[in-house]
């Protein structure tokens, strides 16, 4: 089943794609930022919303392992 179809799986990959664009913009932060538009500009979007709201993005990730944990 594809992760479109699923909400907790859809969940799951836009807060890895969350995560892993803020994580890579603190590595590399030229590669993250000269792409701000076209298709690439999602993943700056994404750095900048993890960047921006972290508390509510770190809540959601310790969520998700809960429940893909315990109720999965």
């Amino acid at each position: 089943m594809s992760a479109i179809f699923n909400f907790q799986s859809l969940l799951s990959v836009l807060l890895l794609l969350i995560c892993t664009c803020t994580y890579l913009r603190s590595l590399f932060p030229s590669i993250v930022d000269r792409n701000k538009t076209g298709m690439l500009g999602l993943f700056w979007k994404f750095a900048r919303v993890g960047e921006r709201k972290s508390p509510y993005v770190s809540f959601a990730c310790l969520v998700m392992a809960v429940s893909i944990l315990f109720w999965s």
